[in-house]
């Protein structure tokens, strides 16, 4: 067999292991799956020339992240009307693209590392954590997939109230290279002393854990799913019987919040028919009931948001306002250079305005209720920007998505797992009302209490659990954002690069 043969051989193998890192986090959770895939992606960097270990890197970024969010052909081609070469290309590229930090931080590990466990750990640790960090903010930042995020179910979930997804990440590296070292060992010292290792980062964080929060009121809710198809959402001779559903809904909820998904009502106010929205208002005003609904809001002149209003007892003709701070690139905004991009695409797309970081929560109640929209709950450490001042901070959590763009697909799995993470970061619960899944109720814990079926119409009635108090994570991501672990990430690469062998 030729150098060049094997070496694609170990590139493919790299693509599968970094696929099987994709299945480690949905539709389960599955961690040590994808600790034994980062295992496997250290065997193959050891067993390719120093100079083509980012190549192996890559392609392990490549299957990760293709493997991860594969589902974005659906909205590009079903939706979107690409022609289907070019929306796989799209998809293809994306993650190619997105795996180029793996890639260099793979290419700095082989060329850094001492060969002495310790220092060869926190190098891969920082490396991982410096790349997902890298992925998570540069160039609008698109952190789906996270490796954390296969731990929800497992010992290093206790990790989360103290340093989030990206330190759940980069202990999981950790592990990956113990287990890496412990198989490659000749010795049964060498194999005995990882497997303790092992035992000892996987179980620590069991003993780390505890509550940082105490429980408040109780709410009762009640949750739309209308399972409209994203083809049919904007079709104005469909709208009407939507339409009449969700308000049906809403209007039959005697729970003290009812939320419905974001857009649930696709057209601003002032297009409803006349009287409607004036009806809403008087109708929550009126009784104790209080209602969440995704709308979008605003005009020509002040610009257009992706929003949630909330109305209730109390607002009279106004309302409360919750507008998305984290847009979707290309879906709310089109980033410079890609205008012709969107214009191939036949999707209800525009540029959206922007809404504050820390917006007011919702009062139900004795209950402070944190509104976010769609994928806003990746973005852990913007929802954590809340919780500084403890006299405002959202006791529960409320998220309203439309992952119809993704057809029945993944991607709804994905997300709650998402979901999950953040409630355990924050010790908060949160509810989620979406347009096909998963529409849920999440406890503090990360424990899904209450279920609807993905992709059928119903409505969810649970209750849920108010929270005050604050985790480590959210004080000091909430005042710091991400940059804590960004200076770990920085001093353990430096360290590992003075602790490197000589050539």
């Amino acid at each position: 067999m030729s150098a060049r043969t094997r070496l694609l051989g170990l590139v493919a193998v790299a693509v599968l292991a970094g696929g099987a890192q994709a299945w480690s986090m949905a539709p389960v959770a599955r961690g040590w799956l994808q600790v034994l895939s980062v295992a496997v992606l250290l065997a193959l960097v050891s067993a390719v020339p120093r100079p083509r270990a980012w190549l192996v890197g890559g392609a392990f970024g490549a299957g990760w992240l293709g493997g991860t969010f594969w589902w974005l052909f659906i909205s590009l081609y079903r939706y979107g009307h690409l022609p289907a070469w070019l929306s796989v290309l799209a998809v293809a590229l994306l993650a190619v693209a997105l795996s180029v930090y793996l890639a260099v931080a793979t290419a700095l590990f082989v060329r850094w590392r001492s060969g002495q466990i310790w220092s060869d750990l926190l190098l891969w640790a920082a490396l991982w954590l410096l790349a997902e960090l890298a992925r998570a903010q540069i160039f609008t930042g698109f952190p789906w997939g996270a490796a954390g995020y296969a731990h929800v179910d497992g010992p290093l979930a206790a990790l989360a109230p103290w340093v989030g997804v990206y330190g759940i990440g980069a202990v999981s590296a950790m592990l990956g290279l113990l287990v890496q070292r412990g198989v490659a060992s000749t010795g049964l010292a060498g194999r005995l002393g990882a497997a303790m290792l092992i035992s000892a980062l996987a179980l620590l964080p069991a003993w780390s854990g505890g509550e940082f929060t105490r429980a408040r009121g109780e709410l009762s809710v009640t949750l739309l799913q209308g399972n409209v198809p994203q083809d049919e959402k904007f079709d104005f001779s469909r709208l009407p019987e939507t339409l009449d559903w969700h308000l049906k809904a809403l209007l039959a909820s005697k729970a003290d919040l009812v939320v419905a998904p974001e857009t649930a009502i696709p057209l601003l106010p002032a297009q409803l028919p006349q009287g409607l929205w004036d009806g809403l208002q008087a109708h929550f005003g009126q009784g104790p009931t209080r209602a969440l609904i995704g709308v979008p809001l605003g005009d020509a002149e002040r610009g257009y948001t992706n929003s949630v209003a909330g109305l209730g007892a109390g607002e009279g003709k106004s309302f409360y306002r919750y507008d998305k701070h984290h847009l979707v690139p290309f879906g709310e905004f089109i980033p410079l250079g890609f205008r012709w991009f969107v214009d191939m695409m036949q999707m209800p797309l525009g540029d959206f305005a922007r809404g504050p970081l820390v917006a007011p929560s919702f009062v139900v109640g004795p209950e402070r209720v944190g509104p976010n929209i769609c994928y806003e709950d990746l973005f852990g450490e913007e929802l954590a920007a809340r919780f500084v001042d403890a006299a405002t901070a959202p006791t529960v959590l409320a998220n309203v998505s439309n992952i119809g763009w993704f057809g029945e697909s993944i991607a709804v799995d994905q997300h709650l797992l998402i979901s999950r993470l953040r409630t355990l970061e924050l010790q908060r619960p949160m509810v989620r009302a979406t347009n096909t899944g998963a529409t849920v109720a999440i406890n503090h814990r990360g424990v899904v209490t209450h279920r609807l079926a993905p992709h059928v119409r119903g409505v969810l009635e649970a209750r849920v659990q108010g929270r005050e108090g604050t985790t480590p994570f959210a004080w000091w991501v909430g005042r710091f954002g991400l940059w804590p672990l960004w200076v770990v990430g920085l001093a353990g690469a430096v360290f590992g690069w003075r602790r490197r062998a000589l050539p």
